[in-house]
């Protein structure tokens, strides 16, 4: 008891004197920042409103922030930045800031592409054009960062989407049917709505009942380990810990399980889609020619699924008969020609795309990688395109020193015209040189280290690009 109470009583110490010192870097920075700032806030008459702040050494770079996913009928300020610490770094750096709010809501591409140009407009309006401008964003921001630049390629000097939803809004929405369709087919008895959602709440909420019940015995973990397969879901979600290890099934499965329960995707599958299908006039998504089996044989959870499924006295080759059999789900055609619009890629990238990602992404897996950096490499444009990799669990679990970095090798493309410091060793070498105070996912957090990594992510299970 005293050996743990000691350590409690460092840990908090260790805890305290980070947050001090990273009190005092803020505060520092922050003076330096906020010195002969200038502000400018908005409205566009569609709704959404604006941020933008230019430091008074202005050095003609501007960065424009598109922010991710804002559940409906929640606040929807705008963002020009998603981290304190990222703000204060790049404004003490000469670089201006911008973003909006978006006109909506939830799956808000489409208002998100016309606002983010408005921006620049206003932008222009208020200050000047500069001489750079670098689309970033996390997450939903993510696909809407390499949408701006893939639709608006004069408009921007180069992008960074952090955690993006690299797919395309197709394939991703076809991935998350899939796995949604597993599960009301194998654990929910078909009692699920899957598309045209009438009742979001009550879907949920049955949803997630049954996935409760289904944890309680090892059937019912095999099929979740399964439905999870289905989107290659990592397993891993403590991003303070080293992932489990790759034959600890039982783990890997509870953490799945948790994934789905406790974070973003049973909201998305269950809930969340019928505010898409409204936006897209119906129904965008479809399985009708989707063969599971092969599906789960490229899943990185298939020997987890076949270990559980042994341990549970189940037959995986009846369950995926199962499937096959099951009536499959149609789209709406001008609800995936909504969907595409908003968007999916053609590859045509004209300016350097770094992409970072973490491999442990439970909502928006690593595989979407592989799927953009496919469509890019068939119009040989790999040229213009880099993918860094970050070793930890979860969705846009960046540090401030690793967006830093990225940030970093990126400009030292657009300043040289050559990709250089943007292997794993660079990038971690480059985080490190930063000031010890960067190295927090959040206030509060244990220190974590630049981890950085040589990645090749696994084929993404449902593509959908612009060739299609």
């Amino acid at each position: 008891m005293k050996f743990r109470s000691s350590l409690s009583n460092l840990k908090q110490e260790t805890l305290f004197v980070a947050i001090i010192l990273m009190a005092s870097m803020a505060l520092s920075q922050n003076a330096s920042a906020q010195e002969g700032l200038k502000t400018y806030t908005g409205a566009f008459a569609d709704g959404a409103t604006y941020l933008i702040e230019v430091p008074h050494d202005w050095n003609k770079t501007l960065f424009l922030y598109s922010h991710g996913y804002i559940f409906p009928d929640t606040p929807n300020p705008p963002w020009d930045n998603a981290d304190v610490l990222v703000r204060l770094y790049l404004l003490s750096h000469g670089f201006a800031l911008a973003g909006s709010s978006y006109a909506s809501t939830g799956w808000a591409i489409q208002d998100a592409f016309k606002d983010q140009i408005a921006v620049l407009d206003k932008f222009n309006q208020l200050v000047r054009q500069p001489d750079r401008t670098v689309a970033w964003g996390h997450s939903m921001g993510g696909i809407i960062t390499a949408g701006l630049v893939q639709n608006h390629p004069d408009r921007f000097s180069g992008a960074l989407p952090f955690c993006g939803v690299l797919a395309g809004s197709v394939g991703v929405w076809n991935d998350w049917l899939d796995s949604a369709f597993a599960f009301n087919t194998l654990l929910a008895g078909g009692q699920l709505q899957l598309v045209n959602i009438t009742d979001p709440e009550t879907n949920l909420i049955n949803a997630e009942q049954t996935l409760s019940d289904a944890q309680n015995t090892a059937q019912g973990q095999a099929r979740i380990a399964l439905v999870s397969a289905l989107v290659d879901s990592s397993g891993w979600i403590d991003p303070f810990s080293p992932p489990p290890c790759p034959t600890c099934y039982a783990e890997l499965e509870a953490n799945q399980f948790v994934s789905l329960a406790q974070n973003f995707d049973f909201f998305l599958y269950f809930a969340l889609r019928a505010e898409l299908e409204g936006r897209a006039g119906g129904n965008p998504s479809w399985n009708t020619s989707v063969d599971y089996e092969k599906e789960l044989k490229i899943s990185v959870d298939y020997d987890e699924v076949q270990a559980l499924y042994k341990k549970a006295g189940l037959s995986l080759d009846a369950d995926l008969k199962t499937l096959k059999s099951t009536q499959r789900i149609a789209a709406d055609a001008g609800a995936v020609k909504y969907l595409s619009q908003n968007v999916v890629f053609n590859g045509e990238i004209k300016v350097p795309v770094l992409a970072v990602h973490t491999t442990g992404d439970d909502v928006v897996n690593v595989q979407n990688e592989q799927a953009y950096a496919a469509v890019v490499h068939k119009t040989h444009r790999d040229s213009l395109l880099r993918q860094a990799f970050v070793h930890r669990a979860s969705h846009c679990n960046f540090t401030s020193a690793e967006t830093i970095a990225a940030i970093q090798a990126l400009l030292h493309r657009l300043d040289t015209g050559e990709w250089d410091g943007v292997d794993a060793e660079a990038l971690n070498d480059a985080a490190s040189r930063l000031p010890r105070v960067y190295d927090f996912l959040f206030p509060g957090a244990p220190l974590s280290r630049p981890a950085f990594v040589h990645y090749e992510p696994a084929r993404f299970q449902r593509p959908y690009d612009g060739s299609e």
